[in-house]
């Protein structure tokens, strides 16, 4: 992968950014998101911001021998602090972390946040809590799409504020958009959840004292979500 071919998960998400938005991507990496939208004429400006000097360094390395350093700004930088008033930011960008990591990047940069961009967030994992603070922080999600690539599913959840909306536990936990869709890879992926629930509500079994019944009934809840589903 590079700032040419970016990866599939990548490509999914530059789909997502709107025709001259002005990005900024938290926990850029080697900064190919921005510069392959550069590149292609997509967006009119970029802050690729990295909070770790290596991929920091990267990032201004591959700016650089894209000849766009007037155009893409790296900022090493703690999540949203790498983003400036003066950046008019109209869309952000977060890939590759655990949901929860993505929330509270969100969270603790709100002060950053003009309420006025596009959020187009890749987790790795932890869709419910990161769904459930944009819910309580008056976001919608617009588009959620779910794609494998290397045996792994990735979600991308595509958010606008919007006027307030209420989403069920269950639609926090698919995906309101995914549950309505109903694709097959959404069915694949919890065919195979729903096999994973159920062995480990099995090892929960044949352990008995060791597991805190919270946890054993957290599971047998969403192994009763995914049931339902699939029926």
């Amino acid at each position: 992968m590079n700032e040419h071919t970016l990866s599939m998960r990548l490509e999914r998400v530059a789909a997502n950014v709107p025709m001259g938005a002005r990005l900024a991507d938290i926990g850029s990496d080697h900064g190919y998101l921005p510069v392959a939208l550069m590149r292609r004429g997509v967006i009119e400006a970029a802050v690729a911001g990295e909070v770790a000097i290596t991929p920091f360094q990267a990032a201004e390395r591959t700016v650089r021998e894209n000849g766009l350093e007037q155009h893409v700004t790296v900022r090493l930088a703690d999540g949203l602090a790498a983003i400036k008033p003066a950046d008019a930011i109209t869309a952000i960008s977060v890939c590759g972390m655990g949901g929860e990591t993505i929330r509270d990047i969100l969270d603790s940069g709100q002060a950053y946040l003009s309420g006025r961009e596009r959020l187009i967030l890749q987790p790795n994992g932890g869709e419910q809590p990161l769904r459930h603070w944009l819910m309580q922080n008056g976001y919608t999600i617009l588009s959620e799409e779910l794609l494998r690539e290397n045996r792994f599913y990735y979600e991308i959840i595509v958010a606008e504020r919007a006027t307030p909306v209420s989403y069920s536990a269950e639609q926090l936990y698919f995906g309101p958009v995914q549950m309505q869709a109903r694709s097959p890879l959404f069915l694949a992926k919890w065919q195979r959840m729903l096999r994973q629930k159920q062995k480990t509500l099995a090892s929960f079994e044949r352990a008995r004292q060791a597991v805190p019944e919270d946890k054993a009934q957290e599971i047998a809840q969403q192994a009763r979500w995914i049931t339902e589903l699939l029926n």
